[in-house]
């Protein structure tokens, strides 16, 4: 019925009236005392609307509760009316006289009317006291709620307790199942009143695909009589949850209910449950197969095949059961066989297939959806047929019959879905990478020696074994022709086309290796490519029979002192650019301002820009300092907090939650009553501007906004009357100067490459960027081959084709290993500041590096990187401690150019999915695919674009957090490399990622936890996962993945809290060891003893951070225990966190140390002191506790970097011979340590950096360390060159 306004009580109070008149004289099958009851509450709902006050916020919840309690009774209503007594399996028809247990349930039908009339008539005269009285008083409503709500939840705990049970446990609903359904939610609406929130997620797991098969049943079309055993199933299960419920602990309105209570009453629920809902009991396997068998019989299509139950698609739900019951079975995974777990693993995709074919249905066909509706049957009838025990040894015959037959019928789905996209063999339309040919040949054949080695390799087929050993053999030798003609082809055209069908073959081998091993049937087509191979060994005997010998051609090369290049590099020739630029920032009107600098691309606009920014003079004139990178793409919520990352010392993740308003709001509040500067780098379009422009202050301070452009409009459209600062062009003269710089630093040139040397410089026609390209050429070229860079330098045109032309004469001038890890670049983001260990462990499991004798993959990946920043082609923006480079980045150019040569050369396809990403005209054999603003709607559909993809990179925006059933993913099958960047999965894991047995590399966020299947991937060598406060529990297959190398948690910030993956060490003695792993990110709950077994199966690990799961707050207790770190011979990095009251014992080739919460006694400070070869020490976080501290004689004899932060010290003193070789000391947010005075040691290099404690505190003059292009790198650090001090503490 409709609501009455508030200004018209005369309808409700009519309404009631009328019913009540008429209730006597009713019979008890009417329900419109439940729809007044609702309206009822609606309109009590309104009154607490119009009166905020703490009972309307109460009476909010009240009201909720008794809807779900007036629902529930409704439910039970309807029941009891429709149910009919089941004896002997005979049904009795609907008016049957004499079943006279018709009597028990009119009965019940009344007292539950007489409930609701005594509620509603207590209600009426509540409303309208409150509404005729002259001050109204919510108290009186929040009061007669109450009374309404306990008086029902009486008559819940003995009536219904009582009469449901009875009628629940003999009787069944023959009218209508969709109330059965209804009953279902109702029970979990109520049970949610009474238990926690992680009480009812398992309820509901087993609940809710009960709904789900009904609703399913009901669409296909099943008659009510054949759904009787289910119905009856789900009306026992509801009569033992009744029984078990205690109504009377509703957590609203008892006044005591105790935890424990509550925790017996949901124990007593997960037993029953488990009992009566085990889907894995043969009689409840029965009744499920019975309907789906019944259903599958029905012709619907799937236009009938959503039910819009509140707005839920039916059909979507229930394969969702399917495959929350196939994680069940899939949790039991250590005990399976290998095959079973791959068919598993193919049956779970399966389904997940069907899961986003129903969520598309709207664009399918007719003859699609009856298909999909007949396979979602089969596949529940097949899930349902498997049961643990069975699949222990082994599938059963006609389940292997049944996967194999669905899985033809979901193949033949995914055709005919992606009829545009028809799957192809493997090997049709190759496009192979065409960079580093030899290295992948390599790559391969490591790989194909591997297998030989491995547990795959068994005697199950011996046909397929041979076939991949004389593959082996004859491409190693055609390797060994290839290198030995790799210069030559370029003149000979009949062996450049040798070569090219060398690698076609060798390519399609590869394909059809690696899909075999992921359980395609390739056997043909491998005999045809093997007898291709070798029919290509016996023309590579011929060609080496007639060919002479080659003679190589030996030449100097030119010893160089190339120096990193980086953003900080001093200019030349542009002092006047960097004083003109100085003085218009500082002097000048007192208004807001803008300083444009333009010019074209390569000029040095950005160095310009960071030269003027780090100035002592520039710090000192402005209080906040701020920097973004705006490029082509950007969001007005990123720049903003990159401004506030560069202008604060918090963590970017503290920014990161906050909305682009409160974002906006922040940095006004930061700027306000301040005279700032705030660098724009990088503007592309004026829209950028005006969106920052309206969130500045302007308190006529002399505030500056500072911004580089290539584009000189931009300067004018942003402030007309502003005049730009136009960055010229170098002159030959300092165009050779600069060269000269780079590739000789302060030695002269010789004279003999003088001449040539100034005609390749004024050649660069005066643009930095490509002097410093040309210089990186020339570090790495013979001295007769100059002229040759000359002339090609002479052919080449202005602007950014000639910056172009010589990037293009550096990659010609790369050795072949080096051009793929070049490329790779352009899977970053333009002007991304790259973290080069994930970027090396990428390159590894890409297969760009090869072993060299005498050094770790990781150390020859390294080398390659710094053979790319030796060549300027790779800029530095960011040092660690102890020397070499933690993060880098490429010139926009470069990143440009390595897009563009990356897709030439079939390296790399880039996706914008927000720009038609999928317009191919078929499938494409690309190797690595990169997609930017991932949406999970086209995800699945990469598997049938790039059937043959090695690596795939998803990039979306780091605030988008898409649902986990919603993500669709189907993966490629041959992936190498997967990074599902900011795609959250939380408590689930992408089980599809399982199958994915080539993997070797996989980065997720948020994933919290990892299933038993994982060594199902046993070549993965790194893991990462992303996210804040990780605590990942690791499977003990774990210790099956023997090449894993790296497991690392980024904790986005938050480096000094609780998180790490955790290993279980009840019977480490019966696992290998793990050999490889290098990088280790570990939780403990600390035990000597525990810890001691870890890390003895952990032998290799050369970098480690090991955290307590302890409260670093806490009181310590008095414990004695070490904790022994020196069974890690090979353990250079060691960082522990929040493990109090332990002592440690350290391996001497330790090179860094880090603290943190660690709270020890200064006293224990003389075991670190006494490593030789400790490098770096940071004390972080009280990790030392007391007021001094005294470094004793001999102590950190080659400590070059300390770092105190946050510490309770006031006296430190040391000795004339310790701390000798301290290059760098960093003192942070340490209030009661003061400089007293100057102790000459002779250490001239010591740099000291003092950090303020107060956030926004830059008033002191600076020399900054950091790149300021990445805003949230960059750092305040005040720094000054000093001796070595003595301090003491400030009264």
């Amino acid at each position: 019925m409709d609501i009455p306004s508030t200004s018209n009580t005369g309808c409700f109070d009519f309404a009631l009236d009328d019913y009540l008149h008429s209730y006597h004289t009713s019979s008890s099958n009417s329900t419109s005392c439940f729809d007044l009851a609702f309206d009822c509450l609606v309109e009590f709902d309104c009154l607490a609307e119009l009166k905020k006050s703490y009972y309307s916020r109460n009476i909010g919840r009240f009201i909720k509760y008794l809807r779900i309690k007036v629902r529930l009774l409704k439910i039970f209503f309807l029941y009891a009316k429709k149910c009919r007594r089941r004896r002997n399996c005979e049904v009795f028809l609907e008016h049957d006289q004499e079943d006279k247990g018709n009597i028990i349930s009119e009965s019940l039908r009344f007292r539950i009317q007489d409930v609701i009339i005594k509620m509603i008539h207590d209600l009426q005269s509540t409303y309208l006291l409150y509404k005729h009285s002259g001050e109204p008083d919510l108290k009186i409503v929040h009061s007669a709620l109450t009374r309404s709500l306990e008086n029902i939840i009486v008559f819940l705990e003995t009536d219904i307790k009582k009469s449901c049970s009875i009628i629940f446990f003999n009787y069944y609903s023959r009218g209508d199942p969709r109330l059965v359904m209804d009953l279902i939610e109702s029970l979990l609406e109520t049970l949610e009143c009474h238990l926690f929130g992680h009480h009812m997620e398992p309820i509901r797991q087993k609940l809710m695909p009960l709904r789900n098969l009904i609703g399913f049943a009901i669409v296909r079309g099943v008659e009510c009589e054949q759904l009787i055993d289910l119905l009856t199933h789900v009306a026992v299960v509801a009569a033992h949850l009744i029984s078990v419920c205690q109504f009377d602990s509703d957590r609203l309105t008892a006044t005591s209910v105790r935890v424990d209570t509550i925790n017996q009453m949901a124990f007593e629920i997960h037993q029953m449950i488990h009992k009566k809902i085990n889907p894995l009991d043969p009689q409840a396997r029965e009744i499920y197969i019975h309907v789906l068998e019944a259903s599958k019989k029905q012709s619907r299509s799937l236009n009938a095949l959503v039910l819009e139950e509140n707005e839920h698609p039916v059909a979507v739900e229930f394969v969702n059961s399917l495959l929350d019951y196939l994680m069940d079975l899939l949790g039991s995974y250590a005990s399976f066989q290998v095959l079973v777990k791959g068919q598993m693993l193919k049956l779970y995709q399966g389904i997940k297939y069907l899961s986003n074919l129903l969520k598309r249905e709207e664009t399918l066909g007719d003859k699609i959806k009856d298909l999909i509706g007949v396979v979602v049957c089969n596949a529940g009838i097949l899930i349902f047929s498997l049961s643990v025990n069975e699949i222990k040894e082994g599938l059963p015959k006609n389940t292997e019959i049944g996967l194999f037959h669905l899985h033809r019928v979901l193949m033949y789905l995914m055709a005919e879905v992606a009829h545009n996209y028809p799957l192809t063999s493997p090997c049709s339309s190759l496009n192979y990478p065409r960079c580093n040919e030899l290295g992948c040949m390599d790559f391969f054949l490591e790989n194909l020696k591997e297998l030989g080695k491995s547990d795959e390799a068994d005697d199950s087929n011996v046909f397929l074994l041979d076939r991949f050993q004389m593959v082996l053999e004859d491409l190693i030798f055609l390797r060994s022709f290839l290198e030995n003609i790799k210069d030559q082809r370029y003149h000979d055209g009949k062996l450049q086309g040798f070569w090219s069908h060398v690698m076609e073959a060798t390519c399609k081998a590869e394909l059809l290796i690696d899909s075999t091993l992921v359980g395609d049937n390739c056997q043909d087509s491998l005999v045809a490519v093997a007898n291709d191979v070798n029919h290509l060994k016996i023309k590579a005997l011929e060609i080496q029979n007639g060919q002479t010998q080659r003679v190589n051609k030996t030449s100097i090369q030119i010893p160089t002192q190339l120096t990193a290049a980086t953003h900080n590099e001093d200019l030349v020739g542009l002092d006047d650019a960097v004083e003109t630029i100085t003085h218009r920032l500082t002097r000048g009107s007192k208004q807001l301002d803008v300083v444009p600098i333009v010019g074209m691309p390569g000029l040095g606009k950005t160095t310009l820009a960071n030269k003027v920014y780090t100035a002592p003079s520039v710090r000192s004139h402005f209080h906040v300092c701020g920097w973004c990178c705006v490029s082509q793409t950007y969001s007005t919520r990123i720049l903003l907090v990159q401004l506030l990352c560069s202008i604060s010392s918090k963590s970017p993740d503290e920014f990161l939650k906050m909305d682009e308003n409160a974002l906006a709001l922040q940095l006004k509040q930061v700027l306000l009553r301040t005279r700032y500067l705030l660098v724009l780098d990088d503007l592309w379009d004026v829209e950028a501007w005006n969106l920052l422009e309206k969130l500045l202050p302007n308190d006529v301070n002399g505030s500056r906004i500072l911004f580089t452009s290539r584009f000189q409009e931009l300067s004018l459209q942003s402030k007309p009357d502003i005049k730009p600062y136009h960055l010229r062009q170098l002159t030959d003269e300092e165009s050779w100067a600069l060269l000269q710089k780079k590739l000789f630093d302060k030695e002269s040139c010789p004279p003999t490459l003088s001449e040539v040397g100034s005609q390749i410089a004024k050649s660069c026609r005066g643009l930095p960027l490509t002097i410093v390209l040309v210089a990186g050429i020339l570090a790495n070229t013979t001295q007769d081959c100059w002229e040759d860079v000359a002339k090609c330098l002479s052919s080449s045109v202005l602007d950014n084709e000639y910056c172009m032309k010589t990037l293009e004469l550096s990659y010609g001038h790369l050795p072949d290993y080096l051009k793929p890890c070049l490329l790779y670049f352009g899977s970053f983001k333009e002007d991304e500041v790259i973290n080069v260990r994930k970027l090396l462990w990428r390159w590894i499991s890409e297969g760009f590096v090869q072993q060299t004798e005498g050094k770790s993959l990781e150390e020859v990946a390294y080398d390659h990187l710094m053979s790319l920043i030796n060549r300027s082609l790779v800029l530095v923006s960011r040092q660690r401690t102890r020397g070499g480079v933690q993060a880098c980045q490429i010139h926009d150019l470069v990143h440009e150019f390595c897009v563009e040569k990356a897709n030439e050369e079939s390296f790399l396809h880039i996706i914008d999915s927000r720009k038609d990403p999928f317009s191919l005209t078929g499938p494409s054999n690309h190797h690595r695919v990169y997609v930017h603003n991932t949406r999970e709607s086209k995800i699945w559909e990469l598997m049938l674009i790039f059937p043959n993809l090695r690596s795939l990179l998803l990039f979306g925006d780091n605030y988008w957090e898409p649902k986990v059933e919603d993500l669709g993913i189907l993966l490629p099958k041959l992936l190498r490399v997967l990074d599902l960047g900011d795609l959250k999965f939380y408590e689930s894991f992408p089980m599809e990622v399982l199958l994915l047995v080539h993997l070797r590399h996989l980065a997720l966020c948020k994933t919290r936890s990892i299933p038993a299947a994982i060594d199902n991937l046993s070549r993965l060598e790194t893991l990462t996962v992303n996210g804040p406060y990780l605590q990942i529990v690791l499977p003990d297959t774990i210790w099956n993945i023997k090449t894993l190398s790296n497991l690392s948690i980024e904790p986005h910030g938050t480096k000094d809290h609780t998180h790490g993956f955790i290993f279980r060490v009840g019977n480490l003695e019966v696992y290998p060891d793990l050999d490889h792993l290098n990088t280790l990110n570990l939780l403990i709950d600390p035990s000597s003893k525990s810890l001691q077994k870890l890390l003895t199966k952990l032998p290799s690990i050369r970098s480690l951070k090991c955290a307590g799961r302890s409260n670093p707050f806490k009181a310590a207790k008095n414990c004695d225990e070490i904790l022994q770190f020196d069974c890690l011979s090979q353990l250079e990095s060691l960082h522990l966190i929040r493990l109090r009251a332990y002592g440690f014992k350290f391996p001497l080739n330790l090179k860094k140390l880090v603290l943190s919460w660690i709270r020890q006694p200064w006293t224990e400070i003389s075991k670190i002191g006494k490593l030789p070869n400790l490098e770096v020490l940071k004390l972080l976080n009280y990790s030392f506790d007391g007021e001094e501290w005294v470094v004793k004689e001999g102590e950190f004899p080659n400590l070059r970097v300390l770092e105190l932060l946050k510490l309770g010290i006031r006296n430190w003193t040391a000795s004339s011979d310790s701390l000798s070789r301290l290059e760098k000391l960093v003192v942070h947010s340490c209030p009661y340590l003061e400089k007293q005075e100057q102790i000459d040691m002779g250490n001239e290099d010591l740099k000291i950096v003092l950090e303020g404690r107060y956030e926004y505190d830059t008033s002191i003059s600076s020399e900054a360390e950091s790149i300021p292009s990445e805003a949230g790198e960059i750092s305040s650090e005040r720094e000054s060159v000093s001796s070595h001090h003595t301090w003491s503490g400030r009264e």
